[in-house]
This record gives C-alpha cells, sequence and structure tokens, in this order.
C-alpha cells in the first residue's frame, strides 16, 4: 500500500478585508500519496494557489491542519520550519517574476544551497549548480547569463532546477506551464514527469488547464469558491463527472476534431461572494439543478464510490 505523504485537514484560510471576511480555503480536506500527482483545477480565485502556499506556510492558515510525513507542520516553530522547507518546495507560475533579475544562473540555483548552509564553499556550490543545470537541460554555457536573456522555457527550468536544490520529497507546482507556449509546455512536463520517476517525487499540480491535468495527474481535485466540490482518479473525474459544476468544466475542453463535437454547458447566473458568504451550497446561484435545499444547507464531501469524493446534495 502506498504511503501517504501529506494530509490536510480542514484547512482553512481567511481573510480581512473593508467589507468581511473573505474564505479564500474554506475547511479543504485530501490526502496525497507519495511519488503521486494531485491536480487541483478551478477557475481563477477559487483558492487553488492560496491551498497550495497555506500548505507550505507561505500564507500562514487560519485553522486546520497539514501532515507532513506523519507531521502537523501547523506547530512547528521558525527554527524547524525552514529545516522542512527543504523537503517541501514551490515552482511558481511566473517564470520571470519569480527570478531575481540582478541575480546569474548560477547563483538564482545556488542561493538555496547557501541559504541553507548546505554547501557553504563556493567552487563546491558550483559543482551542484552544474548538475542541477545538467538535470533540468540547462546547458552549462549559461551559468553566467541573466534571466531577461532566456526564454520563457529556460527561466522555467532555472526555477525547476531551484526547486529541486533541496531534494525536496514534495513541490507545489503553480501553474507551472501556463505562462509558457504550447510547445514548450510538452517540454517542462514530460522534464517533470522523468524527475517525477527519477527521484520519486510527490507534487500538488495547481492548473486551470483540464486537458493538462487529465495526462498528468494521478488524482484531481476540482475547487470553487475556496472548497472542493470534487476528487476522484483523473480517469473515473473525466470518465464520470458528478458535480455539475465540474460538468460544465469538462464541457469547455476543445474537441481535436471536426466530426465529433461535445455539448457546452454555459453557466449562468451570479458568482457568490466568497466574502461572509451565506449557508447553502456556493454554486447554488449557478446550478441548473439548484433546490431549495442547495440555497440552505452546505453539502459535505462524501464518497459515492470507491475513491470517488463530491459534495453536492444531488448525490443523497
Amino acid at each position: 500500500m502506498a504511503k501517504t505523504i501529506l494530509e490536510v485537514k480542514n484547512l482553512k484560510k481567511y481573510f480581512h478585508t473593508p467589507k468581511g471576511m473573505l474564505h479564500a480555503v474554506d475547511d479543504v480536506n485530501f490526502t496525497i500519496e507519495e511519488g503521486k500527482t494531485l491536480g487541483v483545477v478551478g477557475e481563477s480565485g477559487c483558492g487553488k494557489s492560496t491551498t497550495g502556499r497555506a500548505i507550505l506556510r507561505l500564507h500562514e492558515p487560519t485553522s486546520g491542519e497539514v501532515i507532513f510525513n506523519g507531521e502537523n507542520i501547523l506547530t512547528k516553530n521558525k527554527d524547524e520550519m525552514r529545516l522542512l522547507r527543504r523537503q517541501m518546495q514551490l515552482i511558481f507560475q511566473d517564470p520571470y517574476a519569480s527570478l531575481d533579475p540582478r541575480n546569474t544562473v548560477s547563483e538564482i540555483i545556488g542561493e538555496p544551497l547557501k541559504l541553507q548552509k548546505i554547501i557553504p564553499d563556493k567552487a563546491k556550490r558550483l559543482e551542484k549548480v552544474y548538475e542541477l543545470m545538467e538535470t533540468v537541460g540547462l546547458a552549462e554555457r549559461l551559468v553566467n547569463t541573466y534571466p531577461h536573456e532566456l526564454d520563457g522555457g529556460r527561466r522555467q527550468r532555472i526555477g525547476i532546477a531551484r526547486a529541486l536544490a533541496m531534494e525536496p520529497k514534495f513541490i507545489v507546482c503553480d501553474e507551472p506551464v501556463s505562462a509558457l507556449d504550447v510547445s514548450i509546455q510538452a517540454q517542462i512536463l514530460n522534464l517533470m514527469q522523468d524527475l517525477q520517476e527519477q527521484m520519486g517525487l510527490t507534487y500538488m499540480f495547481i492548473t486551470h488547464d483540464l486537458s493538462v491535468v487529465h495526462h498528468f495527474a494521478d488524482d484531481i481535485a476540482v475547487m470553487y469558491l475556496g472548497q472542493l466540490i470534487e476528487k476522484a482518479p483523473s480517469g473515473m473525474l473525466f470518465d464520470k463527472p458528478t458535480h455539475p459544476y465540474t460538468q460544465a468544466l469538462l464541457s469547455a475542453i476543445p474537441v481535436p476534431s471536426l466530426n465529433k463535437k461535445r455539448e457546452r454547458i454555459l453557466l449562468k447566473g451570479e458568482i457568490t461572494s466568497p466574502i461572509n458568504p451565506k449557508p447553502g451550497c456556493r454554486f447554488a446561484a449557478r446550478c441548473p439543478y439548484a433546490t431549495d435545499r442547495c440555497r440552505s444547507e452546505e453539502p459535505k464531501l462524501k464518497e459515492i464510490e470507491p475513491n470517488h469524493f463530491v459534495a453536492c446534495h444531488l448525490c443523497d
């Protein structure tokens, strides 16, 4: 049986706003097995990135538990988290904004090794940088170049090399290919899959591109306005999407065929405000099947078949 490396329990992250409390992440629960990939999908603003950052404590969670390798990391102090961050890393969405434009490739990749005092010696650190560059497919001649001299694909390879410098076990990938050309996206995704096989990495892959996550992720979690509304193995979710929101998302994926067409489900209605949300299903205002119960009672995430979880009253 595969080992569970990450377990998220009742995770919440609220932000104070002038109009009230914004529920960015609200009572999210899931697990990720070692060496697997969990894809997290949903519209912009649904809480995908905030969930990833809350797990890494880049945003301090409001409440809940994040169990990593059997330990609740939310109880760790600053020094303990500093050591733990070697095992938990992040690949950012924008490969240019996440790199210091004043530093060369070698300085960017070697910085974590220097800050964490893993390789204090400069010459040995440079050897490790060359090794990491080779691992992610960066030519040695680029070692003294600056981010603005490189294209998006090479910049993202730098970001991946920097994340790998700590030899982590778990990586949050925050839309790592959304800012890249389609041809470059495929190269980066293939690289990440190869690295996962070679190093036994575990990914939380955040994206809005369902066609990408279908082939890349083992399991998929669908989020809507801060809540996890459906989670299932990738194949099962695409074959039998159950939540009306998931069905609408999947209907928007283009079909590369002139003869085969997918019926598009168009969502209408106002998006519920995530600030001080009222009781009830947050998707009810846009759901064509909503009942009075949906508008008054919040559905809980339930297992409707093995490994397939849905938060919808229609499944009762």
